[in-house]
């Protein structure tokens, strides 16, 4: 168990990394019309939706074992903590259904250009909340000092 807590430091950087650079390729494939980036973003979105489950499982993993330690800490942490889980996992959970719309498109060869339009709209939506749920995990890092042997003193 205390393996998975460990993790998530290390864990949630592959998500952010794949949903920017999911991102990325979105506007490349909309700006270049190249069916081989818009294959690669599904590539990238899957890839990052894996990563981020692990991160949302690795995070609920550490927010358990710190339980006991917030009781002794003011509530203002708790609902911090509280309002990055929920940010990660309506991060995971939209980056999901985003990729389910696009195999589906994939696999009905329905992508269009209208298509890839709304795929831009909603992984630039997407992009807020990894930056939301990465302003909330920094804060508590660097403000609060959890995930820190100095937070559990």
């Amino acid at each position: 168990m205390e393996f998975l807590v460990n993790m998530h430091p290390v864990i949630i950087h592959f998500p952010i990394a794949f949903f920017v650079a999911y991102f990325l390729l979105e506007v490349a494939a909309l700006v270049t019309k190249k069916d081989s980036l818009c294959k690669m973003a599904a590539i990238f979105l899957g890839a990052g939706v894996i990563f981020a489950l692990i991160a949302v499982l690795t995070g609920n993993q550490a927010h358990e074992v710190l339980k006991p330690v917030l009781r002794m800490k003011p509530s203002y942490i708790k609902e911090a903590i509280e309002n990055h889980e929920q940010f990660a996992t309506i991060t995971l959970w939209f980056f999901f259904a985003m990729l389910v719309l696009r195999v589906y498109l994939l696999i009905k060869k329905n992508l269009s250009p209208n298509w890839r339009f709304v795929f831009f709209v909603l992984a630039l939506l997407g992009m807020f909340f990894v930056y939301q749920t990465g302003i909330l995990g920094g804060k508590l890092v660097y403000d609060f000092g959890v995930g820190t042997k100095l937070f559990t003193k």
